[in-house]
């Protein structure tokens, strides 16, 4: 195993991934760690997004609140306007909660302890496992998807996911060495990132080539085995666009809890099989022809768009207007961006 890990952190420290928040093989060698609150700020962004979508959004949030002191001490809205576009916007309520329990039970230093770390909102296993090993270089286990992709090839594991995570992550544990953990957490993610990939992984130049039995095999590409994901429902909703006279858009804040809590959006059913109407004042609303869609994590979503040009002394008895200057479609989530971008094109 200890040869395993050794070549790998060779192949890493030629081909390590450039990342924002990260710190060079070679800087880290030299004993120069990456500041805990940029890795923590990554992690949370990275839970079911994309590097290639994180990436500005880090340099951007970093920009705004270079401290996690600066992140505590900024208003809710202004970071929920920043994250949107992210998606799972229930780690951007977290991240604020975290930002604050650092800054008044840790003084403003993120703890180097894996279960202090674990105690923190928004901060599960994987999480404390990877700011544990990547900002402290402790020889904490980190098992993300590319890890188990990674594992389940290099042992030729067939049983399923997620049934198989027990089994992948103690692999992963008896690889994880007592010097640099923090660069070979980093390398197995990038391996799995860059050569052994869902499809069509590039077994040919991977430095575990040689040791991995699914190659040998003849499994690799068709690990690892899932079990089969039941047919995602669709729920149906109506969003209702209004325009005051003067400009203003008729907008308000979701409740803090459920999805899209906290986020600025328009005024809506619930979503569920049959939405009952439930416009935020008497108008003539118009039924536009195309409707929204949107995919979250365990359903699909179509919303029916109504929308209403609106006098200048409507008093809605849901929601608030938004002078038009003061209005970015930006700060909306993306399924609330996609309800704007129709209604102002198809109206």
């Amino acid at each position: 195993m200890r040869e395993l890990s050794a070549s790998l952190l060779e192949w890493y420290d030629h081909n390590a991934r450039a990342m924002p928040w990260r710190t060079s093989p070679a800087d880290r060698k030299a004993g120069v760690l990456p500041d805990p609150y940029a890795v923590w700020l990554s992690e949370v962004m990275l839970q079911q997004t994309t590097v290639a979508a994180v990436r500005d959004y880090h340099r951007k949030f970093m920009a705004l609140w270079p401290t996690v002191m600066d992140l505590a001490a900024a208003e809710d809205a202004a970071v929920m306007a920043a994250w949107a576009g992210l998606g799972y916007y229930a780690r951007a309520r977290n991240l604020l909660k975290c930002a604050r329990v650092v800054v008044t039970e840790h003084g403003g230093v993120f703890p180097d302890d894996y279960d202090a770390l674990l105690g923190l909102p928004g901060i599960g296993p994987y999480t404390a496992a990877a700011i544990s090993a990547i900002a402290f270089d402790q020889p904490a286990t980190v098992v993300d998807g590319n890890v188990e992709r990674v594992m389940a090839r290099l042992h030729d594991i067939h049983k399923p996911l997620p049934g198989a995570k027990a089994e992948l992550t103690a692999c992963a544990k008896d690889l994880t060495p007592m010097q640099r953990p923090g660069d070979y957490a980093q390398a197995v993610m990038d391996l799995g990132a860059t050569i052994c990939t869902p499809r069509n992984p590039a077994c040919g130049i991977c430095p575990w080539r040689d040791s991995c039995d699914g190659r040998k095999a003849g499994s690799a590409p068709d690990l690892p085995k899932k079990t089969p994901k039941k047919k995602t429902p669709t729920r149906l909703g109506i969003a209702y666009v209004g325009r005051r006279a003067d400009g203003a858009w008729l907008l308000e804040t979701r409740p803090e809890t459920g999805l899209l809590g906290g986020m600025l959006g328009w005024p809506g059913s619930a979503w569920d099989d049959n939405p009952q109407p439930d416009a935020p004042l008497d108008a003539d609303w118009i039924k536009l022809a195309a409707e929204a869609r949107h995919t979250f994590t365990h359903f699909h979503l179509r919303l029916t768009i109504m929308y209403a040009d609106l006098p200048i002394e409507a008093e809605p008895q849901r929601g608030y207007f938004i002078a038009q200057q003061d209005f970015s479609p930006a700060a909306l989530p993306t399924v609330m961006r996609k309800v704007y971008d129709l209604a102002d094109v198809t109206r």
